[in-house]
């Protein structure tokens, strides 16, 4: 595996990247930095738009464009376009925001919510408590709340072909797999696979062609691991970067790891020693992706 600089976006906090393989391009969202990035690998064309909020989480749309997740609602967008909002998953807990946010495989779209870590000029905001939980939304806007409002830092959304659910906590350090009910659409049976790993901690993941997860350490963790659904430790991929937050396979065939990173909480003095943190990074050869799944709606 061959790892290089794609491109250096210098991200806040980069995350929830997506391969739209009928434009040959990736788009992912840097939330501090209130911006939703579109890049071409193959000719380096680059777009950025500003959103009017934190964008936390992005989801391609089988209607075309884009179902995005910002602090508190979910909305629909089209490049250059209004943001047309969708639904708020908890219009009750004011002081939570949205975070993780991925297009289920039935069409569907989850979203995990955390306590607000972010002052409005996205300068870090000390938090109190544990009340993040995970949501799907269906096509019509309905809201089912999937387990009890107990997490921190809410992160990674993977599901397995024998209808596992994976996620972590990243104030944890732990990776958690769910029984999920295709027909009832609930989870049960959370099992720790992942506790305690020594590189970093768990930040967006992505699963594979191989029904594995690669998982982002962020926090020092400067890595990708591979780990079985079960949790068994397969590679570790070192990242020029100290802070990977997000990846996914794209290109033509699906083969390259790519990755976001974040600026979050670094000091003048470390940026000017590590200009790259925040950029896209590109494995190629890592593995083999699976096709990025549609919202329904």
């Amino acid at each position: 595996m061959q790892t290089s600089i794609q491109f250096t976006a210098q991200d806040i906090v980069g995350e929830s990247i997506i391969w739209a393989a009928q434009e040959q391009a990736l788009y992912w969202v840097d939330i501090g930095g209130r911006r939703i990035h579109r890049l071409e690998p193959e000719s380096g064309q680059h777009d950025a738009w500003q959103a009017p909020d934190f964008p936390t989480s992005i989801g391609l749309r089988a209607k075309g464009g884009f179902i995005l997740g910002l602090s508190r609602e979910l909305c629909f967008w089209r490049p250059g376009g209004a943001f047309e909002p969708f639904v708020i998953p908890e219009p009750d807990l004011p002081n939570n925001r949205l975070n993780e946010g991925c297009v289920a495989p039935d069409g569907s779209f989850w979203v995990s919510t955390m306590e607000n870590n972010l002052h409005p000029d996205g300068s870090p905001r000390d938090m109190t408590g544990k009340s993040g939980a995970i949501y799907r939304i269906d096509v019509h806007g309905t809201v089912m709340q999937l387990t009890p409002r107990e997490y921190g830092i809410t992160n990674t959304m993977g599901w397995t072909t024998d209808n596992r659910f994976l996620f972590a906590d990243t104030l944890e350090n732990e990776i958690y797999s769910f029984a999920y009910d295709p027909q009832t659409k609930r989870l049960s049976d959370r099992r720790t696979i992942v506790q305690g790993f020594g590189r970093g901690l768990p930040d967006g993941s992505c699963m594979d062609a191989d029904d594995t997860l690669w998982n982002c350490r962020v926090v020092g963790g400067a890595s990708v691991a591979r780990f079985t659904s079960q949790g068994e430790l397969l590679a570790l991929v070192e990242l020029p970067v100290s802070w990977p937050t997000s990846c996914t396979f794209g290109g033509p065939d699906l083969t390259t790891l790519y990755v976001t990173s974040a600026r979050f909480t670094m000091t003048p003095h470390h940026l000017a020693a590590h200009p790259v943190e925040g950029s896209l990074i590109a494995v190629a050869d890592a593995g083999l992706g699976i096709p990025e799944p549609k919202f329904a709606g």
